[in-house]
This record gives C-alpha cells, sequence and structure tokens, in this order.
C-alpha cells in the first residue's frame, strides 16, 4: 500500500451559509489550526500512480517557497532539515539549457545585490552524468526567463550558465575547477561573479563573470535538474549562507583578468587561467598546445590545459606592450616593445623559445599587428607626422612601406591566410569600421559598416570566418573596461553572429588569436569586483 500524502487544505466560507454555519465553520478551523495543526492526508491511487497536491506556500528553511519551473513529468520536492541545516531538492526536468528550463526551484525574493554561497553534493551517482545543482538569480518563474547559475554537475562540470535575454539561448562559461567543494554567486550591480573552492581552500572568484540585465525585484534559490525527463533526481545543500547587502562603502574594486576560449559553433566559453590584476592579448601557438600573452611588460607562455605560465626570455625587452605575435612557422616571435631610450614603441624578433630580440622598425612608435604567410613580410601600425598609418616591412627589416594615408587613424592590420588582403579598421568614415586591401595597400574597401565601432579584425586559418572587437558607437577608442561584444563575420555571405558579451576592450583580442583548426578563439575577459572581508 502506498503512504499517505500530506497536503494543505483550505476551506472557503460559503456565501450562502447561514451566520450560524459561518461562525462554526469559523471555529472549526480554528480549533483544528490551534489543536493540532493538522494537516489532512489524501491518497487516490490510479494504476499504481499517485496524485498528489503542494501548498500554495510553504517557508522553507531561509526560502519563501518552492515549486517546479517549466515542464516536469515529475512533480519535485524540497526538505529542509534544521537539526542538520541541510536542503534536499528533488526535481525531474530534461534540461535547463537553450530557450526554456525544466527544474525544481527553491526561492526567496530579493533586490539590489546579493550573494549566496553552498556546499552540494550528490547522495546517488545513478542517473544523467549532467544532472545539476544551482545557485541561481532569476527573473521570473517563467521557463524561458533571464537568469544566472552556478552549476555543478553530477560529472564535476562546474559553470556559470545565463540567458541574458527572455526566450533566448542559455550560454555557459565553464570553470577550470572540477568538483569544487563549495560553490557561489554574487550580483553586484548589474554583474554576476563565479565563486568556487576546492577541498582545503576558501572561496575565490574563479573566473566566470558577466552582465545579467535583472529587473528589481527578482528570485535568488536553488535548484537541481535531472537532465532526464523520466527521472527524478536529488542533490544535498548545506551550509548555506545568503547575505543580501552591499560591499561596504567606498570598497575598492580588485582587477582579475580570465584568459577564456569560445567555441565558435556552440558559444561555450571555459575559463583556462585566472589572474589578480591584468594580462592581456593572447596568441595560440601553431601547433596548438600554448598561449602566449602579455602581463606586466613580459610575454609569457601556458598551456593549453592551463597551469602556471612560464615567461619567455626577451632578453633587453621588458616592456613589452600587447602587440605580439607568431610567426607562420611557429619558430619566431613578434614583439613590440618600449625598453629603449627612445621610450616608444618598436618592433623586434627573437625565436620562440627565448633570446636576445632583433631590432626590425627604424623609426617609432610601431605596433606589430600581421605577419604574411610566406613568412617574408609584417604588418604594423605606425605613427609618423601625428598620423597612425599602416605599413609593411620585411622581416630581415630595412625600409617601410606606407599603405594607408586616409586621416585619422587605421590600425589593427593582419593578413589573410592567401596572402591576398590585408584586414585592418579605420576611423576614416567617422566611426571604427573594419576595412580591407590587397596586401600592397591598393583596392581599399570597407568589408561592411554598422553603428558601433569595431576593432581587430582577426581571419580564421580556414579562411572562412573573420571575428572583431565591438564597442558600443558613444565609445571612442578602445579603452580597457568597457561592456563590449566579440563578433563574427561569414567571409562567404557577411552574415555577422554575437559571440559573446563581456566585460573587456583593450587587451581582449589585440592579436590574432584563433586556434590553428579554426574552432575556438583565444580571449580575455576583466572583472572589476569589489573586494569584502
Amino acid at each position: 500500500m502506498a503512504p499517505a500524502v500530506e497536503v494543505y487544505c483550505s476551506t472557503a466560507i460559503n456565501p450562502g451559509a447561514t451566520m450560524r454555519q459561518t461562525q462554526l465553520t469559523a471555529f472549526t478551523r480554528r480549533q483544528i489550526v490551534s489543536q493540532s495543526l493538522l494537516f489532512v492526508s489524501l491518497l487516490t491511487a490510479y494504476q499504481g500512480n499517485l496524485l498528489w497536491a503542494q501548498p500554495a506556500a510553504a517557508q522553507i528553511g531561509i526560502f519563501e517557497n518552492h515549486a517546479d519551473v517549466g515542464t516536469v513529468l515529475h512533480p519535485g520536492s524540497a526538505d529542509y532539515d534544521s537539526a542538520k541545516n541541510t536542503y534536499t531538492i528533488t526535481g525531474s526536468g530534461e534540461n535547463m539549457w537553450s530557450t526554456a528550463d525544466a527544474f525544481q526551484f527553491v526561492w526567496k525574493k530579493a533586490s539590489g545585490d546579493v550573494a549566496l554561497a553552498a556546499d552540494i553534493s550528490f547522495p546517488s551517482k545513478a542517473g544523467n552524468e549532467h544532472k545539476k545543482a544551482v545557485l541561481m538569480v532569476r527573473q521570473s518563474l517563467d521557463p524561458d526567463s533571464v537568469y544566472a547559475d552556478v552549476a555543478l554537475h553530477d560529472n564535476g562540470l562546474t559553470s556559470l550558465q545565463y540567458r541574458d535575454e527572455k526566450g533566448g539561448n542559455t550560454h555557459e562559461i565553464q570553470s577550470s575547477i572540477t568538483g569544487p567543494r563549495r560553490l557561489r554567486i554574487a550580483k553586484r550591480g548589474d554583474y554576476v561573479y563565479m565563486s568556487l573552492a576546492g577541498d582545503r581552500e576558501e572561496l575565490h572568484v574563479a573566473g566566470g563573470w558577466l552582465r545579467i540585465p535583472l529587473h528589481e525585484s527578482f528570485y535568488v534559490g536553488i535548484g537541481v535538474c535531472a537532465h532526464d525527463k523520466d527521472r527524478v533526481e536529488n542533490a544535498v545543500f548545506s551550509n548555506i549562507d545568503l547575505t543580501t547587502k552591499s560591499p561596504p562603502a567606498g570598497a575598492q574594486p580588485a582587477l582579475y583578468s580570465a584568459l577564456e576560449t569560445i567555441n565558435v559553433d556552440s558559444t561555450d566559453r571555459r575559463v583556462v587561467y585566472l589572474a589578480a590584476g591584468r594580462i592581456e592579448a593572447p596568441n595560440w601557438t601553431r601547433d596548438g598546445k600554448s598561449f602566449l600573452f602579455n602581463s606586466g611588460g613580459r610575454i609569457e607562455r601556458l598551456p593549453v590545459a592551463g597551469g602556471k605560465p612560464e615567461m619567455i626570455d626577451t632578453g633587453f625587452a621588458v616592456r613589452c606592450n600587447n602587440d605580439h605575435g607568431i610567426s607562420p612557422d611557429g619558430t619566431q616571435l613578434v614583439i613590440s616593445d618600449q625598453s629603449q631610450k627612445e621610450d616608444r614603441s618598436l618592433i623586434y624578433i627573437s625565436p620562440m623559445s627565448g633570446g636576445t630580440p632583433r631590432r626590425i622598425t627604424k623609426n617609432s612608435p610601431s605596433y606589430w599587428h600581421g605577419w604574411s604567410p610566406d613568412g617574408k613580410m609584417l604588418a604594423f601600425v605606425g605613427e609618423r607626422n601625428d598620423e597612425f598609418d599602416i605599413y609593411s616591412i620585411p622581416v630581415t627589416g630595412g625600409d617601410e612601406t606606407r599603405l594607408t594615408t586616409a586621416k585619422g587613424l587605421d590600425d589593427g592590420p593582419e593578413y589573410s591566410p592567401d596572402g591576398k588582403y590585408i584586414y585592418f579598421n579605420s576611423v576614416r568614415t567617422g566611426t571604427m569600421q573594419i576595412w580591407r586591401m590587397h596586401s600592397d595597400g591598393s583596392e581599399q574597401e570597407q568589408v561592411f559598416s554598422d553603428d558601433y565601432n569595431n576593432w581587430f579584425p582577426h581571419i580564421s586559418p580556414d579562411g572562412q570566418w573573420m571575428v572583431f572587437l565591438t564597442y558600443e558607437k558613444d565609445v571612442s577608442g578602445h579603452p580597457e573596461n568597457k561592456d563590449v561584444m566579440l563578433r563574427m563575420m561569414s567571409l562567404t555571405d557577411k552574415k555577422i553572429t554575437v559571440l559573446a558579451k563581456l566585460f573587456g576592450g583593450q587587451g581582449t583580442i589585440n592579436v590574432p588569436s584563433w586556434s590553428p583548426d579554426s574552432k575556438r578563439l583565444a580571449f580575455v575577459s576583466y572583472a572589476l569586483i569589489p573586494e569584502e572581508k
């Protein structure tokens, strides 16, 4: 015999009843509540299926209520153990992905800044390895609502997942930390941040951050999705810490940099390396095994799988900026450095393994951006007579050739994989737009035009795609610490899609950063996070 299921029942007063009947009904209801707070048990069996109902509202620990969001075949539940201060959440649902979610959500309403932390465990290893337990901020209980969550999957994958517009697709930023002991999501103003802690670690910033448009008020809480519409799974949340206060007035923000990769097909992002302070401009090595980036005037190498970066010996050049790259054969490193007495950027080449750089440009300032596919020429930006234009120069040095003469800034020159074109960005029409020309500077033409400011075109190794950095139209130059987009254009039909929205700008993708197989892109995102004691 199946056990009875307790449900909340309410008895409405019949408006057609007599006064005496109404008084008796009211007295009876008060008596039931005062004597025993009795719940009515209801058991209805039909072909072995149990029909049950949940209360319209039920305080669950620190949370106000719980509900299934989206379409689920099996109703979820929530249990709070006050003695252990644990929450066991049971949920079904096919997924929390794409344009709609299906899961059990335990929540309370909030506004302003909020942070939620918890230890999370899965009692059973059965079921789909992508079943997930989440810490979430969410605009509404609609299945296609705007939201952000820190999600722990049963296989250890941990991500900041989000939908930044109602009815839009879900995206994620995967952490390099697998199976953390403790997780935290924090909303500070318009930005959401992920923090994680492994065994014997304190919570620390983990590199997943984004701007999410949540209006007052919103939901904050915990949830479970089975990742299988036919199953019911549970997760245990313990040591929950929910704070709804802002950082102290006057708290200074700390700058963090995250070297990320993005799959250009799925738009899934992954944090490879996190650093306090500023790192910039990743290159992807020709063998696909490492990244190069600049930090504190030096060039560092990092395995694609992550780990600890190693500094490359660049001799006297210890003030390298974010304009650096790799020769087509992968054996040489080109840098832009201002360590010499001119105190203005010059271009140098050294072995990839390190060594004393060889000077290429006579004149300064010069900033490298492109290496021809045949390995013979460099394309760079130079300021000459108060004008920034694009030049080319042999890798052996010698005379430079001016390729652009338009008034205003021309920047970011990069060769196409076939060497026929140089793509660049130019402000000659009033806003920064993407242009291209033949490698000798002839037949300059605008690639496309829109209302944004577009910088640093990078052509995929297979020649099919162009990725570039986009600022809003009211932003001048290419400053750091702005809300920007990475966008990609098909060079076949000129269709443009948004790959990622992030906080960045200067240092994000100044130089070529495609993977050799044209499937991924490396970039740097940034965060200014208020320090909290």
